[in-house]
């Protein structure tokens, strides 16, 4: 599990499932600045008694470099790991703006062997046809599935889904320099839904992504905002608010958020790097 920011959100949504996870943070695994510690983990993994492994790998991660990085693991490990391909989860709704704007997303694409089109439930046939055909046009060799609410069709997995030699191994996009700006929020008291909201609309669109776990209206809840969407679940207790915004416009970022906060917001918070 992998995520640019220093507080790991998704993990604990995973290890919530039961799900054993090894977690790899501030960075993209595919950079530079962590493969050690991503070639490290697979090797010590390798020890386990795992039958499948999965990668999750933050959403602007280039994975474009994973079969070099798997043969330092073969240095390290041994012959250990049996690669079977790249699955690349698309969002439906924001798909044709993120490829055109964000060319790690275009990478992502282009190196999978699997393309999953979600939030089908969202977008009209016609902007699904449209979708389809920028998959197509980036990849014309993976084999595209659709779904809606992340609710795949996993059968696919049953069988060798690795789609050949044609996705060859280049550079990754995902540098030190180009690092995106993470920014973590912590809040001690309950806020107003209602004000959350109107901060969250203030900020968003600087935002890649906001993501984590608020004490809304007294009741804690998991926050995920993609784009114009924001999307809220009921979580397990917290021991304080915390949210991880990665930012589009590097530090900037920062004064937006603080902005916005003292706006629309009644109660304390902190900014960390």
């Amino acid at each position: 599990q992998n995520e640019f920011g220093k507080i790991g959100i998704d993990g604990s949504i995973l290890q919530r499932q039961g799900i054993p996870i090894k977690e790899i943070i501030r960075g993209s695994i595919f950079c530079s600045c962590l493969q050690l510690s991503f070639v490290e983990a697979l090797a010590e993994l390798a020890k386990s008694d795992a039958e499948y492994l999965f990668v999750e790998s933050s959403g602007l991660a280039d994975p474009s470099n994973i079969r070099d990085i798997l043969k330092s693991v073969e240095v390290l490990a041994g012959d250990v790991y049996d690669f079977q391909g790249v699955i690349c989860l698309i969002d439906g709704v924001h798909f044709p703006k993120q490829v055109k704007d964000t060319e790690t997303v275009d990478r992502q694409l282009k190196h999978c062997d699997v393309a999953i089109i979600n939030k089908i439930d969202l977008i009209s046939e016609e902007q699904y046809k449209k979708v389809f055909s920028l998959v197509r046009e980036v990849n014309p060799h993976c084999q595209v599935l659709s779904c809606a609410h992340g609710q795949a069709d996993l059968s696919f997995m049953k069988e060798a889904f690795l789609q050949g030699d044609w996705a060859f191994s280049e550079e990754s996009l995902n540098r030190v320099d180009n690092k995106p700006k993470t920014i973590s929020l912590f809040c001690s008291e309950n806020v107003e839904k209602g004000k959350f909201q109107q901060f969250l609309q203030a900020v968003l669109p600087e935002c890649y992504r906001i993501k984590g776990f608020f004490l809304l209206d007294r009741s804690w809840t998991q926050v995920d905002v993609v784009e114009e969407l924001i999307d809220y679940k009921p979580c397990p207790t917290k021991e304080i608010s915390e949210l991880v915004f990665l930012s589009k416009v590097g530090p900037k970022v920062i004064r937006s958020i603080d902005e916005a906060w003292k706006k629309y917001m009644d109660s304390p918070m902190k900014l960390k790097n």
